[in-house]
This record gives C-alpha cells, structure tokens and sequence, in this order.
C-alpha cells in the first residue's frame, strides 16, 4: 500500500478546532489496508473525456473554463463567486473517476467540492470535499454520505501527497451494498449498506455528479480560525479523465438490466 491514510475524528468540528492534531497523527503511523482486495477486480485505467459531451458549467459567470481541446475543466473562485459544473447524466450505482489538481499555495477558506447528489428535500449525496489550508499545511479530504435527507456519516483524512502539484484520482464505487471511497486506486472508505440495523442508505434515487470551488472561511480551515487571503485570488482547481463504468438513468430506467452497475460483482460480498 502506498503511503499512510491518516484518519481525522468523524466530525469537521472537533477536528478542525486541534490545531496540533496534525502533527501528532501525522507520526502515528496509521493505515488503513483492510479495503484494498474490494477493489482489485474493478480498478480501471482512467481515460480522457470531452467535458462537453459529459458536463455543463451551470454557475460562476464565466470562472469555469472548458480547455485543452475540452480535455480538461478548471474552477476558479475570486472575492465575487465561486463557480460549478454538474453532469448531463444521472446514475444509479457504478463506478465513477475524475482527476483532480486542487487550489495551490494559500488555499485556506476555500472548498473544493466533487460529489453525487440528487437534490431536493428527501436528497442522497455521496461526498468528497477538500478543505484548504495554509502554504505547507496539508489538505484535509472531508467524506459524508447523506440519505433521505440525513447525513451525519463525517470521516475525514489527511493524504499522503501533495495533492496541488498534480493531478490524482478520486473515485466513487456504489452499489446496493456498499460505497467505496478511493484515492488512487487505494479504498479509504467503505460505507456498508446496515439498512437492517435501521440506517439510511442511498439506493433507489439516480443522482448526478457535481463539482464547485467556494468560499467556505467561516469553518473550511481550523474551524474558521483561519480567514481566506483574497490577495492570492483568484483560486483555481482542474479536472481531466472523467470515467463513468455506471448505470445511466434515463426516462425512468436504468441502461443497466438490474440495479447494480457493471462494478458490482467484483464487491457483491458481505
């Protein structure tokens, strides 16, 4: 496995009030190895996208950006507004990659955003979100899945690299019995389905893949303790090689024969 996973508590909060928790983790030595054989079969070799085929820019007034022969989408984010794109599909189960260069330097207050959701009152989203932080301080990659409405499920993390340097992949694995969180191709995360214990899982709403870039210095860095610099606006983050190996839904029915995505069989498992 390569490098340490270092897991925060499961509540931003707490988490971001210890300002030394960091250095202290950071030496612990901690790794989580126990989900790497659910995702040996199903691991895929990412493959470049044309963003305009797959996504629109649905807000920032011009701060999303579709270049590079529409190979790569960047985010910006100034003083003014930060900016989105969502997917033209919606999904029911399967395996969703994009690679992500996040905001460089001082990054502290802003949120970069990629998650599933479906929105509405009674809404499932499945999240990653990466908090800035002061020059040389790491990222911490925020986790959360939400169902009917009611998430709570928090888990957070410190990553092993510098993930503003380059691009990395982030994917999503979910079927009706799990979800999987993973960093290059390492799980991070596994979210079973426990619906038999009385806990919410998201299985029976399609929802689409976003992606925003926005100010969030009120709890992204330290609690809110530390404030973004608009000095270093404006605040940019990339994204190339989207792949989806999922079920598209359309017109009320799934592109797949059952509800379970083409990943599936490889994490059919208890």
């Amino acid at each position: 496995m390569t490098g340490s996973i270092i897991p925060l508590h499961h509540t931003k909060s707490s988490a971001l009030q210890k300002k030394n928790r960091k250095s202290k983790m950071s030496s612990s030595g901690l790794k989580f190895t126990f989900l790497m054989p659910l995702m040996v079969a199903c691991l895929m070799a990412a493959s470049a996208s044309n963003f305009h085929n797959d996504f629109e820019i649905t807000w920032g007034d011009g701060r999303g950006k579709i270049v590079n022969n529409r190979e790569v989408l960047t985010l910006s984010l100034d003083k003014a507004s930060g900016s989105g794109f969502q997917s033209k599909n919606e999904y029911l189960f399967g395996k969703i990659d994009m690679q992500l260069k996040l905001v460089p330097g001082n990054s502290a207050g802003t949120v970069t955003a990629y998650y599933l959701s479906l929105k509405g009152s009674t809404w499932d989203e499945i999240d990653f979100e990466f908090l800035g932080n002061l020059s040389g301080d790491p990222y911490i990659l925020h986790t959360n899945v939400f169902s009917q409405g009611k998430g709570n499920r928090e888990q957070q993390f410190y990553l092993w690299f510098d993930p503003t340097a380059d691009f990395h992949t982030y994917s999503i694995l979910w079927n009706p019995q799990r979800i999987i969180f993973s960093v290059d191709g390492t799980p991070i995360r596994e979210f079973k389905n426990m619906e038999s214990l009385g806990v919410p899982f998201p299985k029976n709403q399609p929802m689409r893949i976003y992606s925003s870039l926005w100010n969030a210095n009120d709890w992204a860095t330290r609690g809110g303790f530390v404030k973004t610099d608009w000095t270093q606006a404006p605040f940019t983050a990339s994204y190339r090689n989207f792949n989806a190996d999922a079920c598209v839904w359309s017109n009320g029915a799934s592109s797949c024969k059952s509800k379970t995505s083409p990943s599936s069989a490889s994490t059919n498992r208890a």
